[in-house]
């Protein structure tokens, strides 16, 4: 039986799943930020002046962006697999070798 090598990743698919994770990183650490200022004593009228606009923000903008990433993700995944399926027989290491030779 030939050995079947675990399919690796390309550069878009990593580049694509850093990205979705750099966004929900940074949707994190806004919302931990608008807490702990909260918790910290700021009123809502200070939350209008200086960076924190953008870091309440940064959410909302961050995570349907992450989603779409996702689906991207999911796309060019499943283009390259179909393409290793039609031309090597399902592996990405090629054809497995003929029975009986």
């Amino acid at each position: 039986m030939a050995k079947q090598l675990p399919e690796t990743a390309n550069r878009t698919e990593r580049i694509l799943a850093y990205m979705m994770v750099a966004m929900v990183g940074a949707s994190i650490v806004s919302f931990f930020a608008v807490i702990v200022a909260t918790f910290a004593g700021m009123e809502s009228a200070d939350f209008s002046a200086g960076v924190w606009p953008a870091v309440i923000l940064a959410p909302l903008f961050a995570l349907p962006l992450a989603i779409a990433l996702i689906i991207a993700l999911v796309v060019v995944s499943a283009r390259r697999r179909a393409r290793n399926a039609s031309l090597g027989g399902g592996t990405s290491a090629g054809r497995s070798p003929a029975r009986g030779r």
